[in-house]
């Protein structure tokens, strides 16, 4: 499975994105895919994760009620709505896959996912 993220830009605080997570090759469709994010200087963290159905979403406590991950299988895209951004949001996000079913904290471990996208800026300003 191929990822490629993108949409990221620079807002200001309290504005919103949407990235999305495109896939090709594989059974991106079958795959839970997550949104991970690394800013300057600091280790990459889990954001969102979604199952392969879409039926089952889980998320960091940070961004919990202010960032929604959904997928379409037909267009075998993932995507994750960003509101409420401030500063503390601003990193370069990616996208992973991971092959098997998980759940819950499960996801929040970085080695469960054996496909990376490249990433995509965001940020936010004050």
């Amino acid at each position: 499975v191929q990822l490629q993220a993108f949409g990221g830009g620079l807002v200001q605080s309290g504005g919103s994105l949407r990235l999305s997570c495109a896939a090709s090759g594989g059974t991106f469709s079958r795959s839970s895919t997550g949104w991970f994010r690394q800013a300057q200087g600091k280790e990459r963290e889990f954001v969102a994760a979604i199952n392969w159905s879409g039926s089952s979403t889980y998320y960091a406590v940070s961004v919990k009620g202010r960032f929604t991950i959904s997928r379409n299988n037909a267009e075998n895209t993932v995507y994750l709505q960003m509101n409420s951004l401030q500063p503390d949001d601003s990193a370069v996000y990616y996208c992973a896959a991971a092959s098997k079913f998980y759940s819950g904290r499960d996801y929040e471990a970085a080695g469960i996912y054996g496909f990376w996208g490249q990433g995509t800026l965001v940020t936010v300003s004050s």
